[in-house]
């Protein structure tokens, strides 16, 4: 079978990857605290070389290139836009860090801080998720006390009737050892395959009433889905041209014979 149908088919393979990873961050342009994803590719070697039956710089036909293969996924962490909101519980972080929630006694890192109270006073994310303070203890507030709010140095504070603050927790700021111990879980949180570190608080730096967006930027990724969808295009041509020309080749054939 001729060698370019299989580079076309890698070829094909890999673009389809690369477009459900450009569709899937197009659709969360607008989650807060998305970190968008790239996809790796690897270029291969000859099937020959792959399995060892022959070495590379033979200078023969097996040193063509062997297509590509997609590699893996990785995550780009950096910091997406702010906006404000004007919400006492919305809180972003400047740098680094990440917020440590929790769900079904699973604990994980986000950098979404649009939070909540709900009805027994715990502060929850937008999916139900508990937020911890360092200590990996839930945030807990009294409903009858008065509104709370997050303040910039992550304390959580309720306005009592006489108009004072109030402290009476505080949101936990943590940072893995590694961002590669990062596994995405959801569309804006992280499973953290090590230890975290509490984030000291003279070295964090929070916004109240502010959100950290999407790093996803919509013009930039539409062209990269154009661009993958003609490589497509391109290696299913191929493809398709490959299969007539076998086709045809058959046909001669059968007709000789």
């Amino acid at each position: 079978m001729p060698y370019g149908l299989y580079l076309a088919a890698d070829g094909a393979n890999v673009q389809s990857k690369r477009l459900e990873m450009l569709a899937n961050n197009l659709a969360n342009v607008d989650t807060v605290g998305f970190k968008r994803e790239l996809a790796m590719f690897q270029a291969r070697a000859a099937e020959a070389i792959e399995q060892g039956l022959d070495q590379p710089g033979r200078q023969g036909v097996n040193d063509l290139s062997g297509g590509v293969r997609f590699f893996e996924t990785v995550t780009d962490f950096s910091t997406g836009p702010l906006k404000h909101t004007g919400m006492n519980t919305d809180v972003a972080i400047l740098g680094d860090g990440f917020f440590q929630v929790e769900k079904d006694g699973e604990k994980y890192l986000t950098r979404a801080g649009n939070f909540s109270i709900d009805a027994q006073g715990n502060m929850l994310t937008q999916e139900g998720e508990r937020v911890l303070t360092g200590g990996g203890t839930p945030v807990v507030v009294d409903r009858e006390l008065g509104p709370a709010g997050i303040g910039e140095d992550g304390a959580v504070y309720q306005i009592a009737p006489d108009g004072q603050r109030v402290a009476v927790s505080e949101v936990g700021v943590v940072r893995p050892a590694s961002l590669g111990d990062l596994v995405k879980r959801g569309e804006n949180r992280f499973y953290p395959l090590g230890p975290v570190a509490v984030v000291p608080p003279d070295e964090r730096r929070l916004r109240s009433g502010y959100l950290e967006y999407s790093g996803v930027q919509a013009t930039s990724e539409m062209m990269q889905l154009i661009e993958a969808t003609r490589a497509m295009e391109m290696n299913v041509n191929m493809i398709r041209n490959h299969d007539q020309m076998l086709s045809g080749i058959t046909n001669r054939m059968l007709r000789q014979s």
